[in-house]
């Protein structure tokens, strides 16, 4: 029996290796595309949502057109995101493997520009890159693109949104006037058909459903709560879907380091992913999103594009778009390769208009939702704990040797009453912390309240009332974060995350806040911490050595532990946004929460914050 892909035209090398992948039969877009494209001689619009497979779509053809004894570029493909194009890069070396000679570069920025020059001087066939990168490189006329005869662009309308229009144009003008230009976007606004027209010869076009239409297998719900109950409504969602593997959208960059670092705080596994990143710590808490090692990621709209994780439960729209139609792009975070998703928007009353016009934009109506209940929730929890055990794998040959002293200890318990002690074990916290929940569904005629970022609802605003404002010569240089600073103070200082006020991570040093109660105990705790070999040094901020106007730390002053004088040259101190979760059980770790909100994973959480991607345009 003939191979589906083999059928389309593609050849057995080619063929083998996307078997390898696991793919058995092509999508829609694949089989409606792939036979257009092998012929080579047209451009081609190809109008189709996030997750149906258009890198395949295009890649395949890409592979069979190119000459691979040639060592010259002769196809370049433009994405938005570095992400994107580090997935794209990936599957196409993975779908040409068996094929002597491929070679793909990625070119994105925040990566090292020499190593991607090496790359390009020792052949080069297809080019993956992002705009701003590929902009610097052929400033350095360090690539010759006249043997080009292909050029996609992918995710064309993000492209457009974040501002590459001018950048596109520049990068075109270097290709030859005979190249096939192909051209991949979810939806079709009057920019994209723009550069159609601008760059292309009659293209063949081709909709896989109704233009700026959202994916059928997803649901699009909305829950309608109070400003300052955002936050609390989103936990309430998490706890509720025990299971859950979503990705969190915000607006800014801020927005998804509050957040991270308050869900990290009240016991949640999550990181944040923000164009403030540098690409080595944007892959590594990818690399934990991907492992399933991280249950939540908080990301921005920009930071999010190229984001191809299988199986996401769930999108959750903390913070509606700016632009209607980019919801189209987060909700095909789920939902993906024929999977069924679930895509959340959390709103006042205020938003409801922009609800519908997202429904006329996906062809699609909401479903009004109503937040559950705190009895709804534990319930919901106490059964999918039960579901657990009832379906956990034992492992007869290492637990025999325990089982006569299991049995002796539960020697005068009956059946029953192990049961009962089992399930209070894990759920009477959790049982205790949504003990009298409040409601918070709104109406549409509540008009709200203003929330405090990242902090609403039952958590409520955090003062600095109560707590005491500390120094510790740790901060960015050591390669920290805000959420790696507050692991490392609570795991060397026995403190809970919910003892942990703001905190304001700095060059060389930081400050945090600690509650009053707690301060001692840190002190004694911290007697003898290194890091790196260096002495951790914590003292109360009106005594450690800095000045006020530049933020420079002097050396010298007698805190915890050792450690030498440093100079941050940056600016005064910056107050940044905290709080620590009240709830009973919190922690500051990661891992994936259990009922009383405590890590099952040593391995600490954190929202990633660094440096910058190179690209040239905005980041979120």
């Amino acid at each position: 029996m003939n191979n589906p892909f083999k059928l389309l035209g593609i050849s057995d090398d080619v063929v083998n290796a996307v078997t390898d992948l696991g793919f058995e039969n092509p999508t829609p877009i694949q089989e409606q595309a792939i036979p257009v494209l092998l012929e080579g001689s047209n451009d081609f619009v190809g109008l189709a949502q996030t997750g149906t497979g258009k890198t395949a779509a295009f890649g395949l053809p890409l592979i069979e057109l190119i000459d691979f004894k040639l060592n010259k570029p002769q196809a370049l493909i433009l994405c938005p995101t570095r992400e994107l194009c580090l997935q794209i890069a990936s599957d196409i070396k993975n779908y040409s493997k068996n094929i002597s000679g491929a070679s793909v570069v990625a070119v994105y920025g925040g990566a090292n520009i020499m190593q991607q020059l090496r790359e390009i001087r020792n052949g080069v066939q297809i080019v993956v890159a992002t705009p701003g990168r590929m902009l610097d490189i052929i400033g350095r006329k360090a690539i010759d693109f006249s043997s080009v005869k292909y050029v996609v662009l992918d995710e064309a309308d993000e492209m457009l949104n974040m501002g590459f229009q001018e950048d596109i144009n520049e990068i075109l003008s270097t290709t030859p006037d005979d190249k096939k230009t192909w051209l991949f976007s979810a939806t079709m606004p009057p920019e994209v058909r723009r550069i159609a027209k601008n760059y292309m010869d009659n293209p063949t076009e081709l909709t896989m459903g109704t233009k700026n239409t959202g994916n059928v297998n997803i649901e699009h719900e909305y829950y309608m709560v109070r400003a300052r109950d955002k936050y609390a409504a989103l936990k309430r969602i998490v706890d509720f879907n025990p299971e859950i593997f979503a990705v969190v959208f915000c607006k800014t960059k801020l927005d998804t380091q509050d957040v991270a670092e308050h869900l990290i705080k009240d016991g949640y596994n999550a990181d944040a992913l923000h164009g403030d990143l540098s690409q080595q710590q944007r892959d590594k808490v990818m690399q934990r999103f991907r492992d399933r090692n991280m249950q939540l990621l908080i990301a921005t709209d920009v930071a999010a594009r190229g984001i191809d994780v299988n199986n996401v439960t769930h999108v959750i729209n903390y913070s509606l778009p700016d632009e209607i139609e980019s919801y189209t792009h987060r909700s095909g975070r789920t939902g993906r390769a024929g999977k069924t998703g679930i895509s959340i928007c959390i709103i006042n009353s205020k938003e409801v208009g922009k609800i519908r016009q997202i429904e006329r934009i996906i062809g699609k109506q909401f479903t009004k939702a109503e937040l559950p209940t705190g009895f709804d929730v534990c319930e919901k929890q106490l059964f999918s704990l039960i579901h657990k055990v009832n379906n956990v794998e034992v492992n007869e040959s290492q637990i025999e040797q325990y089982i006569p002293r299991i049995m002796d200890e539960f020697g005068d318990l009956s059946k029953e009453d192990i049961i009962k002690r089992f399930a209070s074990l894990e759920f009477n916290r959790f049982l205790e912390y949504y003990k009298n929940a409040p409601d918070l569904n709104a109406s549409a005629d509540d008009r709200g309240e203003r929330g405090v970022r990242g902090e609403r609802g039952e958590r409520g605003s955090r003062s600095s009332e109560g707590y005491t404002r500390l120094f510790i010569n740790l901060g960015s240089v050591d390669d920290f974060t805000r959420g790696d600073l507050l692991s490392f103070v609570c795991n060397n200082g026995k403190i809970s995350g919910k003892n942990v006020g703001k905190i304001d991570l700095k060059g060389v040093y930081s400050f945090f806040e600690v509650e009053n109660e707690a301060v001692d105990s840190l002190f004694n705790n911290f007697k003898g911490i290194e890091f790196n070999n260096r002495g951790v040094r914590i003292e109360k901020s009106g005594d450690a050595p800095v000045s006020s106007e530049r933020g420079e730390r002097r050396s010298g002053g007698g805190g915890y532990g050792g450690g030498g004088g440093r100079r941050d040259g940056g600016s005064g101190e910056r107050r940044s946004y905290g709080g620590g979760g009240r709830r009973e059980g919190g922690n500051s770790g990661g891992g994936f929460r259990d009922f009383s909100g405590r890590s099952r994973d040593d391995k600490a959480g954190s929202g990633r914050r660094e440096g910058g991607s190179g690209d040239r345009r905005r980041r979120s």
